[in-house]
Formats: C-alpha cells, structure tokens, sequence
C-alpha cells in the first residue's frame, strides 16, 4: 500500500556508516544508502557552507538519502568535509573555506570508485558544495556535475573556464528567489561556459525549504542521473 510522500518519509535502504582518510591524513565520516534492489546509479553530495551550519545531514541530501534509493534506485554517498559535525559525528581537521577540502572531495571521489564501485556516479553540490565541485571534481570518471544554488563565491573565471576542456555536462538549478545568485545572475556568470544548463526555480530559495521545492531537486536528480522524463511520484 503506497503513502504520500512527506517530509519525514523514510524509505527502505542499506545504509552503511563508512570513514576514508584523506592524504593528508583527516579522517572524513559518512554513510551510504544503497538501493536493496538493482542500482541505476548514484551521488556524491557535497554539502553546503559548514560555518553556516552545512553538513552531510542538511535537509536535501538527507531526504535524497532516505527517499532515492527505493524510488530510484541511485545510491546516495553523503559525507561531513574536514572540521565538519553531524548526528553521524565529527570529520577531522579544520574548514579551509574550499582549499584544502580538494583532498576531501579527490579522496571521497576514490571511495566512490575504487572501494563502492559505483557505477553512473554524478557529483551534486549544493551552495558552498558547488564551488568544491566546480573547483576540484576533475576525476575523470564521474558522468558530470550536479549544482544546486550555485553562489559562485569563491570559484574563479579561470576556474569556471576548466569546464570548456572538460566535455561532461553541468546543470545548475537556480532558486528564483535565491539569496545569493539569481537565475539572470547566473546566466551572466554562468556565460563563458556555454554548455551549462541553467534551469531557473519559480519559487524556490537558496536553501529549497519545502516539501515542493524538496520534490523539484529530487525529480530533477533522478532525471539527469537516470534518464526519467516524469517528476517523481507524490506516493510511493
């Protein structure tokens, strides 16, 4: 018997607690929630700005954990960057606002693919957690990038311009009413990488507060990772 899909709605998955050390030596903490059943592929999630409270348990990816697997079969690999605390636990280490955590994200990237074997593996970042990826995702083995509320805080042009030599795509979905970088905002800085999707959110905000906005993310994730041309299903 099916249910609506709520804010709280936990759905079946194998959840597994993981660490994995960086090469510089910080202890990273995290967890997995894997499909019961066949995998149609997964997320690496990096998480908003910690020193705003940002960690692997912020709301989106915390409702990706507990509703994608079973409704989509995307495995959702989650993780606190270094300095970083959530209900799992603390990682190791300090923030360096972006600078070092391109050994969290090279060495959460190497998990992903050496020790899950994850297949079909998009990167999502969501505000400070797409400038990590626009920064440092560069594994060669990950379909694209994922970018929620993208505030291109500290991602510079030269930077951005990586991604004209790089042919795997981008989309960025963009709140209407974002806080940080609105959808025409975007557009602009967005431009000298033509091949970015931009899709603007009538309604949203930058931190997509809302079983709504939450539904809009989570559809727009299982259509890029899985190939779905329908949202997903309000009850399952």
């Amino acid at each position: 018997m099916s249910e609506v899909v709520r804010s709280s709605s936990v759905f079946d998955s194998t959840r597994t607690p993981f660490h994995v050390m960086t090469a510089d030596g910080i202890d990273l903490i995290g967890e997995v929630a894997a499909p019961i059943g066949a995998s149609t592929g997964a997320i690496l999630c990096l998480h908003p700005l910690p020193t705003a409270g940002g960690m692997m348990d912020s709301h989106i990816y915390k409702k990706a954990a507990n509703r994608l697997p079973a409704m989509t079969g995307i495995s959702v690999v989650r993780f606190n960057t270094r300095g970083t605390t959530s209900e799992a636990g603390s990682s190791t280490g300090t923030f360096d606002n972006g600078v070092a955590e391109h050994f969290d994200v090279e060495a959460m990237l190497s998990y992903c693919f050496d020790t899950l074997k994850l297949e079909n593996l998009w990167v999502t970042g969501w505000s400070f957690g797409t400038d990590l990826a626009l920064q440092h995702a560069k594994d060669p083995r990950h379909k694209g990038l994922i970018l929620l509320s993208p505030p291109l805080r500290t991602t510079t042009q030269d930077q951005l311009e990586y991604w004209n030599t790089d042919p795997r795509p981008i989309t960025a979905l963009v709140p209407e009413l974002d806080d940080y970088l609105k959808p025409d905002a975007a557009r602009q800085r967005f431009a000298i990488v033509p091949k970015i999707k931009i899709i603007a959110v009538d309604g949203a905000k930058h931190l997509w507060i809302g079983e709504p906005s939450v539904h809009r993310v989570l559809s727009e994730i299982n259509s890029i990772v899985t190939g779905a041309d329908a949202p997903l299903p309000v009850e399952f």
